[in-house]
């Protein structure tokens, strides 16, 4: 679970994480202590971290992501590849466990998503309706993907499918097809995933299918239920101010708030809103050359391999990469703006839906709020000494 962002796995360490979180909320700006931590959480964007990921898991990736695409455009639909290609990411939930445990939870995650993109484009007739669901939708998958111990990127990208699929133009007639579409998406990348087990990953060591122990759904119910409140607030919001394509906030906001103390929450904000902007700039290029279909599908299949090298290593530098290709699978077969325009919009969307996750992550990881959590579970321990905790 190395690189989990949920707080109950750190539930022994609270009272230092309490500490932790109260001195950089309510720290002097002329103590020395204070101008140390805010230079490290900058040289933070700059730190490489070593991962024994073989370079070969973010070449299957991209296969994956790039199949469908490459399938739309030979068959003279682009669009319909790139909503089989968002199905596709199923393949990013792929653990490093025995080949039976690997294979049932890809099935389930693709399960999950084809059930959240179903969800929201049969809810995108109104927007109340759209954001209701992708509130209440973020609050259950948060819930569900921590108490199983789904590693990164856990809860994220069934937020993503359901705020997506809530902003595209409803038609009744044509939801079926979408969602047939997405699922052949995730059924070929778990058939990629399987021969790719069988092939490579057969030889190596797996790791524990298991957590070495569960968290208690009270512990984990609050949180799911804020960011679930801060999401679908956030897409309400982008809808009010009548933003284009407002699915950007909310996706915004459900990426700062993965962090698993209020300084990882504040060091997401900084690496996703600076890494946008260096990104932005490669999407400001990316539409303004005379790319055809075939040559778009060659550079989502090339940033998809760019993500996977990094985001293990560097979340700033992975955004990167994340923000093209997240723009050009939602909207390089449908486009309507100008570059100029598009990157305008979209810095201002996840600008807004960054400094509302920021918000949503100062509530989550109050120190008040986390000395009542450690309190009462101090109080259950005692009166049920003998439950498994």
């Amino acid at each position: 679970m190395q690189g989990c962002s949920v707080r109950w796995e750190l539930a022994p360490e609270w009272p230092g994480q309490i500490a932790l979180c109260s001195g950089f909320m309510h720290a002097n700006p002329s103590d020395p202590s204070f101008g140390r931590r805010l230079l490290q959480d900058f040289t933070s964007l700059l730190a490489w971290k070593t991962s024994g990921r073989p370079w070969h898991i973010p070449l299957l990736a991209s296969l994956c992501v790039g199949i469908p695409a490459l399938l739309g455009v030979h068959f003279g639909h682009f669009d319909a590849g790139i909503l089989a290609s968002i199905g596709a990411m199923v393949v990013l939930y792929m653990p490093h466990t025995s080949i039976p445990h690997r294979m049932v939870t890809l099935a389930v995650c693709s399960l999950g998503l084809t059930v959240c993109f179903a969800l929201g484009v049969s809810t995108s007739f109104n927007p109340y309706v759209s954001a209701t669901i992708l509130g209440l939708t973020t609050a259950l998958v948060t819930l569900i993907t921590r108490f199983y111990a789904l590693p990164p990127p856990g809860s994220f990208f069934f937020i993503l499918v359901v705020a997506v699929a809530g902003t595209l133009p409803f038609n009744q007639s044509l939801i079926p097809t979408h969602v047939g579409l997405f699922v052949l998406g995730g059924i070929q990348s778990c058939l990629l995933a399987f021969l790719y087990s069988l092939l490579v990953a057969r030889k190596a060591a797996p790791m524990p299918e298991r957590p070495a122990r569960e968290p208690r759904l009270e512990w984990i119910l609050p949180d799911a239920i804020v960011i679930g409140l801060f999401v679908g607030g956030s897409l309400l919001l982008a809808q009010f101010l009548n933003l284009h394509n407002p699915y950007w906030v909310p996706i915004s906001c459900a990426a700062i708030l993965q962090g698993a103390t209020f300084r990882a929450v504040w060091r997401r904000k900084i690496h996703r809103i600076i890494g946008t902007a260096i990104g932005m700039g490669l999407v400001w290029i990316i539409f303004s050359l005379p790319f055809n279909s075939w040559e778009l599908v060659g550079v989502i299949m090339a940033l998809n391999f760019m993500i996977e090298l990094l985001v293990v290593r560097n979340y700033g530098l992975a955004v990167i990469f994340i923000t093209p290709l997240t723009v050009l699978l939602a909207e390089a077969s449908t486009v309507a703006l100008a570059p100029d325009q598009l990157v305008q919009a979209r810095m201002f969307d996840i600008v807004l839906g960054s400094f509302i996750g920021f918000i949503g992550g100062g509530i989550l990881h109050h120190p008040e709020i986390l000395a009542h959590f450690e309190a009462r579970k101090a109080r259950k321990a005692r009166a049920y000494p003998q439950e498994k905790q």
